[in-house]
């Protein structure tokens, strides 16, 4: 048994709790903080429970989504982001992008539960909820889809990357293929969760599932550059020449991605602004009661500054893209609180001429809400830096020796062995399987 735990250890660059023991005293208080976080938040939350979500959140039956749900988006579309950048690598064969593959994957998988825990303490009864989701299936609710599609996400994430660690790149890549299908299927449907309610016109229309893909993809890649480069400041020895390549790819793409989403953003408020139905939210994003949201936030910490430093830092300069993509990820969050809450903003009733309805609802998110959002945040963080050191900062086992016959591939850094007459990029192309 001990043999065997070795040699997985050895296998998985598994460093155990040992690791954290021996981690320096700053780094136990940051995850001290994290932990306390967490407890703290889930504490508020099950008081919540139990007293009753009607007494201490700020939802009411005019605007019945609140922060909470936001920051369950906010997470489960950075999960989607990360599955995306991940599998240019490991699934479509992007050499580049290979050495990122492993801490992608573990952050995703670990977004998604944060996710979970947050939308624990917002729906009233979770466990009703995930028995009748089984033995009821509702196969025409959008609600419905959205469970299932991202329950199976999470299973296929979590057994690609046991094969990751494996390095068994066939089952992974075929993991990591339906992850990522199932992921987008997921994710444009919870952009249809919003785009199909025709109450809601700021909402309604195609616009949402197509932004939500493109949205996804610029929070992983936000979100892996984040937390790599601040693995980096952990532990200098994981930014080797293949992760500086692949940085210096994931800058790129995340550039192209910023740019996308400045573009849809022009078009939401150019066509809200000549559309009845959307006028007044998109005045409150340009003159009114959400435009330090919409341009501090949304706008300049989630688009303009974070696009201005990546290009500024040309992939390779580490801090200044740390910094990019660290208030990158907060204006991110405002970009899913913007969606969630503004559009329960103009009542149902504002359309019709109601004179009472003719001014914007009011949300303030409670004391309640705002602490089961932070169990959520708690935990990713918590998760993430006991994932740095546990796992070697997501490096596999380091070959002092190479075998005869073998190379260390320059793109998942995992030991291949050649076959008779074969290159190191024919046999790296023969493992991973690319094109």
């Amino acid at each position: 048994m001990t043999g065997r735990m070795v040699n997985i250890s050895k296998r998985w660059g598994f460093h155990g709790v040992e690791a954290l023991k021996n981690a320096s005293p700053l780094y136990k208080l940051t995850m001290g903080m994290f932990a306390l976080l967490a407890l703290a938040g889930v504490s508020v939350g099950l008081h919540g429970m139990i007293t009753g979500y009607h007494h201490v959140y700020g939802v009411t039956r005019e605007i019945s989504w609140g922060v909470l749900i936001s920051a369950y988006i906010f997470c489960v579309v950075t999960s989607t982001g990360l599955c995306i950048v991940s599998s240019i690598g490991h699934v479509f064969g992007g050499e580049a992008f290979m050495p990122i593959a492993k801490r992608a994957v573990f952050m995703s998988i670990v977004f998604m539960f944060g996710g979970f825990c947050i939308i624990f303490f917002d729906i009233e009864n979770p466990f009703r909820m995930a028995i009748w989701n089984v033995i009821s299936p509702n196969f025409v609710s959008n609600m419905w889809w959205m469970g299932t599609l991202y329950g199976m996400y999470l299973v296929f994430m979590i057994v690609e990357y046991y094969f990751l660690l494996e390095q068994n790149h066939s089952l992974s890549r075929l993991m990591g293929f339906f992850g990522l299908v199932v992921g987008i299927a997921a994710h444009s449907n919870l952009g249809a969760v919003f785009g199909m309610l025709h109450g809601r016109p700021f909402w309604y229309g195609p616009y949402l599932p197509i932004y939500f893909i493109f949205s996804a993809a610029m929070s992983g890649g936000c979100a892996i550059l984040f937390f790599t480069t601040l693995g980096w400041k952990i532990n200098p020895e994981i930014m080797n020449q293949r992760m500086e390549r692949a940085i210096k790819a994931i800058t790129q793409v995340t550039i192209f991605l910023i740019s996308v989403i400045i573009f849809f953003t022009i078009w939401k408020i150019i066509t809200g602004m000549v559309s009845e139905g959307k006028h007044l939210v998109i005045m409150s994003f340009l003159t009114g009661d959400y435009a330090i949201n919409f341009w501090v936030f949304e706008i300049f910490l989630g688009m303009v500054l974070p696009l201005y430093l990546l290009i500024r830092s040309r992939g390779n300069n580490f801090n200044l893209i740390m910094w990019a993509t660290g208030l990158m990820m907060i204006g991110i969050f405002f970009m899913r609180y913007d969606i969630v809450i503004p559009g329960q903003m103009e009542s149902v009733y504002h359309s019709l001429g109601v004179e009472e309805a003719k001014n914007m609802l009011t949300y303030t998110p409670s004391f309640h809400e705002i602490m089961a959002s932070l169990f959520g945040i708690g935990f990713i963080g918590l998760a993430y830096f006991a994932g740095e050191k546990m796992l070697n900062g997501h490096q596999l086992e380091k070959h002092e020796i190479v075998p005869e016959g073998g190379y260390i591939c320059p793109g998942c850094g995992a030991i291949h062995f050649m076959e008779e007459g074969e290159s190191e990029e024919d046999a790296m192309k023969r493992h991973h399987r690319i094109w």
